[in-house]
């Protein structure tokens, strides 16, 4: 087998918890290696997460930006025209970052979400993901993955929840959901 060294699109997806903690993993990893990390969160805004402190240790390294609002309508509702206005600028930024080889890692962070509400097109997306340096590697989190974007992949983690403390009444706890 030929040692093959190049960017990796991966895919952290499914109905069980971890897909964001799963890519922060790896950010974290990736930092440790002196690359460079932006992770962009597409839906996220409203509330104040740990990771957000804790990327301030590394400075430059590991940029973090909340692009939305926090929680979106989804259902029979459309989805507000301003949360689809958040959900595109945020993906204009993260094409841009992927292409412009400033960052070794970007994550894009519940843009799978934003995809299956229908607040942005996934061939656009899977269009901009062919056209990152051979070097960078792109994290995208969130449930319900689109074909596209799984078939474009190198790797697709499908996460399964076998049980949630949340059935047991247990609320998010800090530190470990948020």
């Amino acid at each position: 087998m030929a040692d093959i060294r190049r960017g990796l699109i991966i895919v952290n997806t499914g109905p069980g918890k971890g897909k964001t903690t799963a890519a922060m993993g790896t950010a974290l990893r990736a930092v440790g290696q002196g690359m460079r990390v932006l992770m962009l969160q597409f839906i996220k805004g409203s509330w104040h997460y740990g990771e957000l402190d804790a990327v301030q240790a590394f400075g430059d390294n590991f940029i973090m930006k909340q692009m939305g609002r926090g929680f979106v309508k989804v259902g029979a509702e459309k989805p507000d025209p301003e949360d689809v206005r958040l959900v595109e600028e945020a993906w204009r930024e993260g094409e841009q970052a992927i292409i412009s080889g400033e960052w070794d890692l970007v994550i894009l962070d519940e843009i799978n979400y934003a995809i299956s509400y229908g607040m942005l097109d996934p061939l656009e997306v899977a269009e901009g993901l062919k056209k990152k340096p051979e070097m960078v590697h792109v994290i995208l989190t969130g449930r319900n993955a689109h074909p596209a974007i799984v078939e474009l992949a190198d790797t697709v983690t499908e996460m399964r929840q076998v049980k949630h403390a949340y059935e047991k009444g247990v609320m998010a706890q800090r530190g470990i959901e948020y």
